[in-house]
């Protein structure tokens, strides 16, 4: 059996990992005792497709602490402490970085771990294998320790990681979702155009082949960076807005995302649309104009000023289904 068919078993889609974090969580706040026992979790997955801020969305819901670690930008010092002349010996002054509340809840995020070199990866191996530094540190119980990291085959930078490391770690792949994502995106005010687009084409909601890896390219990251960009643009200027879409997201997926947004454009007033009985409600025929269009009434649906407001936006979701 070759080594790709193996690695597609452990690939899990973000609502799986947000699931298997959180009971991870659960586990160490229900038995701390057992912390030691719990193996730390290592998210492989493409650049942009959201590894870190998954793991940052769940510590701010749960309200417990989150400590992001950038190991490639960090000196072996920064993990191990710093030596210390103290008369005929050495004392070693650990990072404050690292939590002290033996109290405390959290996540720690070794992110980029793969990018870190040999060096680093062993001085990381001790906090993240044993969770303590010698006699000098303790990780407290109630702090989980993850890692996230870029594969060899991504262009992206990665180092292998040694099979000693490797071994302690529970594995997942994270994959894209595009349906998962659009459900995400409205409940995280991402603008319609972009939630119709990726439904009308979810294989560009991640898309690396024929793309320029070393500019912009489709991602779930550069998907919401090109929501806020329409948001905080809106029409005032179509000519350079089209620009910074094809920086953000590449020429292949922004010549298609433009075209799909000047269809958005038409719908521009499905909101009168839905809170006005007397609007004549006309239904595309194309396939483009359709899901365009189905984006901007699910965008409006629940974001009535008031509950009256959002009565009459509900009515005009009926009216349009019928």
């Amino acid at each position: 059996m070759s080594n790709e068919l193996i690695d597609m078993h452990n690939r899990i889609s973000t609502e799986e990992l947000n699931r298997l974090v959180r009971h991870q969580l659960k586990q160490i706040f229900d038995h701390p005792e057992q912390a030691e026992m719990l193996p730390p979790l290592m998210i492989w997955g493409a650049p942009g497709i959201g590894k870190s801020t998954i793991i940052r969305m769940i510590a701010r819901e749960m309200g417990i602490g989150f400590i992001d670690v950038r190991l490639a930008q960090r000196e072996p010092v920064d993990i191990r402490g710093l030596p210390v002349p103290d008369q005929d010996s050495v004392k070693w002054l650990v990072s404050a970085d690292w939590p002290r509340d033996p109290e405390s809840r959290g996540i720690i995020l070794f992110d980029e771990l793969t990018a870190a070199d040999r060096s680093l990866q062993v001085a990381a191996y001790e906090f993240i294998l044993d969770r303590r530094l010698g006699g000098l540190y303790q990780v407290p119980d109630g702090w989980y320790i993850c890692a996230a990291g870029n594969r060899v085959e991504d262009a992206a930078v990665a180092m292998t990681m040694s099979s000693a490391l490797a071994n302690r770690f529970l594995h997942v792949e994270l994959r894209e979702d595009a349906e998962l994502w659009a459900r995400w995106g409205l409940l995280h005010d991402i603008h319609p155009a972009v939630i119709g687009f990726i439904r009308y084409r979810p294989d560009l909601l991640f898309h690396q082949e024929n793309e320029n890896l070393e500019r912009g390219w489709p991602t779930p990251r550069s998907w919401e960076r090109v929501s806020r960009m329409l948001q905080s643009f809106g029409r005032a200027d179509d000519v350079l807005l089209n620009k910074i879409i094809y920086g953000l997201v590449g020429n292949q997926a922004g010549a298609e995302f433009v075209a799909f947004r000047a269809i958005a454009a038409e719908f521009d007033n499905v909101y009168e649309l839905m809170i006005n009985p007397d609007k004549k409600i006309t239904i595309p025929e194309k396939a483009d104009r359709r899901y365009a269009f189905a984006a901007a009434v699910v965008y409006h649906l629940w974001r009535g000023a008031d509950a009256e407001a959002e009565e009459r936006l509900l009515a005009g979701f009926y009216r349009i289904a019928a």
